[in-house]
């Protein structure tokens, strides 16, 4: 049922937040008919090496599934780098509040090892987001520190990225587009929420709401080669 489903879409989402051996064959076997179809794939790797099973399982994926976009937090795409990072939550990594120079440089190195590693688009999330194709690497500003304060932001923004990567025929700016938009969302939502709860909700509705004119004067994108 994937494989059939799967080439109706116009973008797939592996997310391995909740693993279980029929949950890796199915997400195998949609993503080898993505590839086939030539249809996008956005691998969230949820909380890699954490466990052997989910490390082991996450890995086998990337060997046979040939993904588009991979976005993660900084601990879970550090290990996918090889950086030996401990692996920390599922939508927030241990410094994503410090703010310096040095974080910035090691942010944006780790996007760019990371799509030449898997010849993808990486997206690096975190209080500052990161996107690299290997050529290119852009820097994020947009977002609110509410984001990591409410399980499944994370999975959120993964899917806003295949919405765009569906659309557009370069997925790096697609990636960049779509994390740009998030965070002006988030923005948008937490100016009308009192916590976390509220702005869950708002968020839904800032996303849903989004248009150019709100984009417009609030994107904070800054782009270089490599």
């Amino acid at each position: 049922d994937a494989t059939a489903m799967t080439q109706h879409a116009q973008a797939l989402v592996l997310n391995c937040g909740t693993l279980s051996p029929d949950s890796v064959e199915a997400m195998l076997a949609a993503g080898q008919a993505a590839n086939e179809n030539k249809i996008p794939v956005i691998l969230d790797p949820v909380a890699v090496g954490t466990t052997p099973f989910r490390t082991e399982m996450i890995l086998s994926i990337l060997h046979k599934v040939k993904c588009t976009v991979i976005r993660g937090n900084s601990s879970e795409m550090g290990f996918l780098a090889g950086k030996g990072e401990r692996p920390r939550g599922v939508d927030a990594a241990p410094d994503d509040d410090i703010d310096s120079a040095e974080l910035d440089r090691e942010r944006s190195q780790l996007a760019i090892e990371l799509a030449k590693k898997y010849s993808t688009v990486s997206a690096v999330t975190g209080q500052r987001d990161y996107v690299s194709d290997g050529k290119r690497v852009a820097r994020i500003d947009n977002g609110h520190p509410l984001l990591p304060a409410v399980t499944g932001t994370g999975c959120m923004a993964t899917s806003v990225i295949a919405a765009w990567t569906a659309a557009a025929e370069d997925p790096f700016l697609a990636a960049l587009g779509a994390l740009a938009a998030y965070g002006v969302a988030a923005e948008i939502a937490a100016n009308k929420a009192n916590g976390p709860g509220t702005f869950q909700a708002h968020l839904f509705d800032a996303v849903y709401n989004l248009n150019a004119e709100q984009l417009k004067d609030k994107l904070k994108i800054s782009v270089m080669e490599v």
